[in-house]
């Protein structure tokens, strides 16, 4: 029996080895019109984040009501992660303060393309009514980001590695050369300081802007990550794809 230990400890040690990581709760918070994610972010949920275990819900804006997306509060109460696509709504006051409480209890978001501005108004906008509410400075205060607005055109945007950010295990195992920007150059520059660029963008004869970053917010310091990546062709980019998945094993601390 007792030269059996041994290999008893060897087979239980390979078990524990092939067992997946434990699945966790995304939701998926969609709400926008320019750049399809309410079907290439179900389609990435389906084609990437399935197969590795994780449970997504899907939360679209309602087609009736823009500012309105049902089931969102139910579901950030078992949420461990957050991803955002939204583009300037205002949602039930109920719904934003979900959000609110998601990041102050420390768990992580991840935000893409257009929530840079997610909840913020444009200056001659007004709230639907006092049961909306808004975020204007989510993207500072939250991402860490400078959104003020975009290049015009169709150049595509060329990535490489911000200075320092080589090891970062979100650029883990992606080829550059792959991960080309397919949307207009956002204008992020400066970020706030306490924000780590991972990506820097270029266009033809335009200054370098940041395209991908980590921030932490609020007193527990919840983990996140934004890029200004996320047009339909990004999608079909494996590299893209990769880049999202090692986010959200990043901000999940997997």
């Amino acid at each position: 029996m007792t030269a059996m230990r041994p290999l008893r400890r060897l087979v239980l040690a390979f078990i524990m080895l092939a067992l997946p990581a434990q699945a966790a709760n995304l939701v998926f918070m969609i709400g926008e019109e320019e750049y399809f994610t309410w079907e290439t972010l179900p389609a990435f949920a389906k084609s990437d984040v399935d197969p590795i275990g994780h449970k997504v819900t899907i939360i679209q804006a309602d087609a009736a009501d823009k500012n309105n997306f049902p089931g969102l509060v139910a579901a950030l109460k078992d949420a461990d992660l957050l991803l955002v696509s939204v583009r300037r709504r205002t949602p039930l006051k109920e719904q934003l303060d979900a959000v609110r409480a998601h990041l102050a209890a420390g768990k992580p978001l991840i935000g893409i393309r257009t929530a840079s501005h997610a909840f913020a108004l444009r200056p001659k906008d007004k709230l639907v009514d006092d049961k909306h509410a808004n975020w204007q400075e989510f993207d500072p205060e939250v991402l860490g980001g400078n959104y003020h607005d975009h290049h015009r055109g169709e150049d595509k945007t060329i990535c490489t590695v911000a200075a320092g950010a080589e090891s970062h295990p979100i650029l883990k195992g992606i080829t550059l050369g792959e991960l080309i920007g397919n949307g207009t150059l956002y204008k992020n520059a400066p970020l706030a300081q306490t924000a780590t660029p991972l990506l820097i963008g270029t266009i033809p004869d335009q200054p370098a802007e940041p395209v991908a970053w980590t921030h932490r917010f609020g007193p527990q310091q919840a983990k996140i990550f934004y890029t200004s990546l996320g047009h339909p062709d990004d999608f079909k980019q494996p590299a893209f794809r990769k880049l999202l998945l090692n986010a959200i094993a990043w901000a999940l601390g997997r």
